[in-house]
């Protein structure tokens, strides 16, 4: 018997044939009718991907088995003339039962979805809200990205100025850029009614613009417009698009008959705009490199138009990141900004982020010249600019840091929360939150928030740096160091990274490890605070004594800045050491007569570096002034912190050191046992030179604290060969 007899006698050729028209004929009816039932673009591909694979299994499967009266049977077991005609039939009728039950199963179900995602839409989404989606480059230039952004950033800025028109947030919009989602999707992530696109073709001097507005819940366009103008109108076609959107809007949904929009941005030269729209990208990186770009284009901008006033609170948003990554010292930033933002208030004394940031940088001048009372009022004028315009994010940033310098930590969460709620793929909001849970010991929440802002935005420097630190909670010496690594590698240009990797890789005793850092340091930034810092560090992981002194002598001769306890740790070091040494009263005078300020702590009114560093004083104190004296400085001390909110029972190091100061050792040993020695020893790696201090032997004669002490030395004998080995399996694979 040839092939094709058999092929026809066991009906491949009827099967294939029935296949292929009922799977054509479900294909173009389902792929017809999903997208108008409002199912997934998934749903479509489905059908037409099952069809598409199930033909071969469907043929195989027809040579092997027949359906016959009695059920299906394999073919050797079936009389074919007895059965053909009951054969044909009944395969004929499962075939188009098959097909009806296909379509009604499927049609039910996208039914089903679509009532869903309307419900969802109707129930939960106000029919007044919009999102501006990134307007697309269709330049052939990529390069002119920034421009299309730039226009997107605009028409947002204008539309949320639409009385009871609700804008989605410009970074939640911007998170689906270059996302294949539809319509509907993102209308429901963003949970607006309305969706302006559109795209930007820029070549030469001209420019085309092309913008429509639909309704989510069933991809109806309200409104399109096409514009074809020179670049020297670009100005003119955002008021024009913004204008007509926002005229759309108010009739169709707002029940009136237009909106009065204000300009989108204060300048009218192209030029400036172009170097605006540039460092807006750049500094959005948060890297050294992007904020250094950012501040000479946003120059540049201001140079050609004076009075552009959204380039000169870009600067002093600009300028505080700066102060914030080390980039600027804090008395440079401060004053920058005061002077950029008193120029923009003088001719708007509204303006919500300069007037934030005004009052930011006055504040902390004060409380830098002792006016600690600065800072408690700066929370309550930025909680007034946060209430009267809170679409704004610096304003609400700011008022977070107020809220941190005052100890007020709780009240952070639901500042961050509130904005997180109008901006969720925001990643620096995400950011600030991990860093308040940080702050509130609140590890896994801390931890949840700086995934979610790296899914947001992986090329985050601080929030690796950030995870980072969470390793070291729970003792993980690699995760601290290959977080660091990512983040060095992401923001090359900043000293600090490396300079506090070295730090941690010398308290640990890798010198060899940490030299490499320390050189990228002393490269880039040899007289930063960390290059003092990490000297010190490295004199004394090498138990060079009189190295690390000289090291700590330079910092209090060159009067550092505080910045990362970099005044305060050689201040401590010095007198940690001279008290071991019985040389204290020597290093007291040297130490006056460097600046009699650092240890005044009866003056009138004592800088914020001096007062947070005079903690440290009483290593001193405690061995040289009578007991009565040392009480009495320690009260004038901590009412200081009481006043700034801080409350001593929070800081268990520096409550035990209280404690025994006062002479209550029980309770200095129990809070101690409870609070310092059960955590890991990766977040206490000074402990050694910390212990070592006189009133410090009634607790370590402890039983129990040396049974903790010894648990911490093995612990820290295992994280120093997990992360040694570490960078021997890097530098094998190198």
């Amino acid at each position: 018997m040839s092939l094709v007899v058999e092929l026809r006698r066991r009906n491949v050729f009827r099967v294939a044939a029935a296949y292929l028209v009922v799977g054509w004929l479900l294909t173009e009816v389902l792929t017809t009718i999903l997208p108008t039932l409002g199912a997934p673009e998934w749903a479509s591909r489905a059908v037409i991907l099952t069809f598409a694979f199930g033909f071969i299994p469907a043929v195989v499967l027809s040579w092997f088995y027949e359906i016959t009266p009695e059920g299906i049977k394999r073919d050797h077991e079936v009389d074919h003339e007895h059965h053909e005609i009951q054969r044909v039939n009944k395969f004929d009728k499962a075939t188009i039962g098959t097909a009806i039950a296909l379509i009604i199963f499927i049609g039910l179900f996208s039914a089903r979805y679509t009532a869903d995602e309307s419900t969802d839409l109707s129930v939960a989404i106000s029919d007044t809200s919009v999102a501006v989606l990134p307007f697309v480059n269709m330049s052939d230039d990529r390069d002119n990205e920034y421009f299309s952004d730039g226009l997107t950033e605009t028409l947002l800025h204008m539309l949320a100025q639409v009385p009871d028109l609700k804008v989605a947030a410009r970074t939640s919009s911007f998170a689906f850029k270059g996302q294949s989602l539809s319509i509907q999707e993102i209308a429901r992530a963003l949970e607006v009614a309305h969706v302006l696109e559109g795209s930007v073709q820029r070549a030469g001097d001209r420019v085309r613009v092309t913008a429509q507005l639909i309704r989510a819940s069933d991809g109806f366009h309200i409104w399109s417009q096409v514009y074809d103008r020179t670049l020297d109108d670009i100005f003119e076609i955002q008021d024009e698009i913004a204008g007509e959107v926002g005229s759309a809007l108010s009739k169709s949904l707002l029940g009136t008959e237009g909106a009065t929009l204000f300009a989108g941005i204060a300048t009218t030269d192209a030029d400036a705009y172009d170097l605006y729209l540039q460092a807006r990208k750049e500094r959005a990186t948060y890297s050294y490199g992007g904020l250094q770009a950012a501040e000479d284009l946003l120059k540049g901008a201001l140079l050609i138009d004076p009075d552009f006033t959204d380039a000169k609170t870009e600067l002093a948003a600009s300028y505080i990141h700066q102060w914030e990554t080390g980039l600027m010292d804090e008395p440079t930033a401060l004053g920058e900004i005061i002077a950029i933002t008193d120029q923009v208030l003088t001719d708007d004394p509204d303006e919500p982020v300069a007037k934030a940031a005004s009052l930011f940088a006055k504040a902390l001048s004060l409380a830098a010249q002792g006016d600690q009372a600065a800072l408690v009022d700066l929370a309550n004028e930025l909680e007034a600019i946060v209430a009267r315009a809170p679409e704004e994010l610096e304003p609400r940033l700011l008022l977070v840091k107020a809220y941190t310098y005052s100890q007020q930590l709780e009240k952070c969460l639901p500042v961050l929360q509130g904005a997180v709620s109008l901006d969720p793929f925001n990643p620096a909001l995400h950011f600030e939150l991990g860093r308040s849970y940080m702050l509130l010991e609140r590890w896994d929440e801390s931890r949840a928030a700086f995934d979610k802002s790296l899914e947001l935005e992986p090329a985050q420097p601080n929030a690796y740096t950030s995870l980072g630190t969470l390793s070291l909670q729970n003792g993980d010496g690699i995760g601290f160091v290959s977080n660091f690594l990512k983040a060095i590698s992401i923001d090359p240009k900043d000293h600090e990274l490396p300079g506090l990797l070295a730090g941690f890789l010398y308290q640990l005793g890798l010198v060899e490890e940490a030299d490499d850092f320390r050189n990228r340091v002393l490269a880039l930034a040899p007289t930063s605070e960390v290059a003092y810092q990490i000297e010190m560090l490295r004199a004394i992981s090498l138990g060079d004594d009189a190295g690390s002194i000289a090291a700590a002598r330079r910092a209090i001769e060159d009067d550092i800045a505080d910045r990362r306890f970099a005044f305060g740790g050689a201040l401590q070091h010095l007198l940690r050491r001279s008290v071991r040494e019985e040389r204290i009263d020597e290093e007291l005078a040297w130490i006056n007569e460097q600046s009699p300020a650092i240890l005044d702590i009866d003056a009138s009114r004592v800088s914020q570096k001096y007062r947070t560093v005079q903690g440290v004083a009483f290593t001193a104190w405690v061995h040289t002034l009578e007991p009565d004296e040392v009480q009495r400085r320690l009260d004038v001390l901590l009412d200081f912190a009481s006043n700034m909110g801080f409350v001593l029972e929070d800081n268990p190091d520096f409550y035990v050191n209280v404690l025994l100061i006062r002479g209550d050792t029980d309770e200095a040993t129990e809070v101690a046992l409870e609070s310092i020695f059960t955590k890991s020893v990766a977040t206490h790696l000074n402990w050694r030179e910390t212990l070592a201090q006189p009133h410090f032997a009634v607790l370590t004669e402890d039983p129990r604290v040396k049974d903790a002490l010894a648990q911490w030395e093995d612990e820290e004998a295992k994280l120093r060969g997990s992360v040694q080995s570490f960078f021997a399996d890097l530098r094998a694979s190198t």
